[in-house]
């Protein structure tokens, strides 16, 4: 049930994007993540996937029993409330009829290496020419052009090559690699921003565009202070773990049952800190007095915290912090976070009917943000391979029997 169901004004799933037709060439994680977001806010996000395997995707995830029905748990969490279509581009009758899907759309988006589509007889000079006004989106792991234009690239490589994995652990385990796919993720809302921002353009210029979206590029502008550092002061960040470079006491801290993360960036928040943990003779410690004596006694001070904090339980020290204006929060697993409370007061976690074998529902994750009392979220469940050929190839005028022809041509 909705947060806001009790809410009489409350407003149907946002709609922003209704009416915008996108073709999604993605595979597995970018691209899918960025037309995702788009079809939770409306757009008609049409899955062109190759006829024999569809989106890699579909054998990805934890789950074999799913994987083997080519729905798997990867597929499943980025591709609700999308349509699949199956086109083979490199057949005759398939570039014909992608080419008549293409005259009807807003987006096309893929994420192919450099050239492929150009090869395909689909690069942005021929669908521009097809559709002036198109919104072609190229994801890539370095972009269009640069002397890595051509290599292969997956999210490790990118987290690598982006600096993100040298300032990752510590000093003993650095480099190393965040838990999950944060370049495939970067990349793919950065493509969905480029994009939506290109229809807002194109609404009062009535001129496409062409984005070319690096994910090396996209990861390094959003490493913050970790480039900025460097960019402008000559400082290079180095790997301190669970701490906070910019102030002390904040990072990671050990309570009696585990841990917890306190951010006491402030003066005042560091001398109440100090007042709650029985401790108030460290404010007047010279090592601790101020915040840069603080960074350069960070061991110390930390020290002191661990020791008074593994007194009682993380989850008694959080709301005690938090109600004495202290930022704290428990260092939760994915389950924990997921059966949070301010988890469900949000309705993050969308559960969607299903038709599948052993598959009644799908739980998915919705965009993260709200439009005032609108919950924008994705509107069907993930498509099966081709599901929606008849629909959306019967709109352009092919009927149950050109259908069964293109597919037994292969072309479908």
């Amino acid at each position: 049930m909705s947060a806001n169901s009790g809410n009489e004004h409350a407003q149907p799933p946002a709609s922003l994007l209704a009416g915008v037709r996108v073709l999604d060439l993605t595979n597995v994680l970018s691209g899918p993540y960025a037309t995702y977001q788009m079809a939770m806010l409306g757009a008609e996000v049409i899955k062109v996937e190759n006829p024999s395997e569809g989106d890699l995707a579909r054998k990805l995830g934890a789950s074999p029993a799913l994987n083997a029905q080519m729905m798997g748990t990867s597929f499943l969490a980025q591709n609700a409330g999308k349509k699949s279509v199956t086109i083979d581009l490199k057949h005759p009758d398939g570039k014909e009829l992608f080419a008549a899907l293409l005259a009807t759309a807003d987006v096309v988006i893929e994420n192919f290496r450099p050239g492929v589509m150009d090869r395909l007889g689909f690069g942005y000079e021929t669908c521009r020419q097809i559709n002036p006004a198109i919104v072609y989106c190229a994801i890539s792991g370095f972009g269009q052009d640069g002397p890595l234009r051509a290599n292969p690239a997956y999210d490790q490589i990118v987290q690598g090559m982006s600096g993100v994995m040298s300032v990752t652990g510590d000093a003993e385990s650095a480099p190393l690699r965040v838990g999950y796919p944060l370049c495939d993720t970067l990349g793919g809302m950065g493509a969905a921003f480029a994009i939506v921002s290109a229809l807002f353009g194109r609404c009062k210029t009535g001129q496409g565009s062409y984005i070319d979206l690096s994910m090396l590029d996209a990861t390094i502008s959003a490493m913050g202070w970790a480039v900025s550092n460097y960019l402008i002061a000559g400082v290079e960040a180095k790997p301190i773990g669970n701490q906070n470079m910019t102030a002390a006491p904040s990072g990671a801290f050990q309570c009696a049952d585990g841990q917890i993360n306190i951010a006491a960036n402030k003066q005042e928040q560091f001398e109440k800190l100090c007042a709650l943990i029985g401790r108030p003779e460290l404010v007047s410690d010279p090592r601790f007095a101020e915040r840069e004596a603080r960074k350069a006694n960070r061991a110390a001070i930390n020290a002191e915290l661990n020791a008074a904090l593994s007194a009682r339980p993380a989850a008694e020290w959080e709301e005690l912090l938090n109600a004495h204006g202290v930022p704290a929060g428990r260092i939760l697993t994915v389950p924990e976070v997921l059966a949070h409370p301010q988890i469900a007061a949000r309705d993050l976690v969308h559960e969607i009917p299903m038709d599948e074998p052993g598959l009644p529902s799908v739980k998915v994750v919705r965009t993260g943000f709200r439009l005032g009392d609108s919950q924008p979220g994705a509107q069907s469940a993930p498509p099966r391979l081709g599901a929606d050929n008849a629909d959306i190839f019967g709109a352009l005028g092919k009927d149950a029997a050109a259908l069964a022809e293109l597919k037994a041509r292969g072309a479908i």
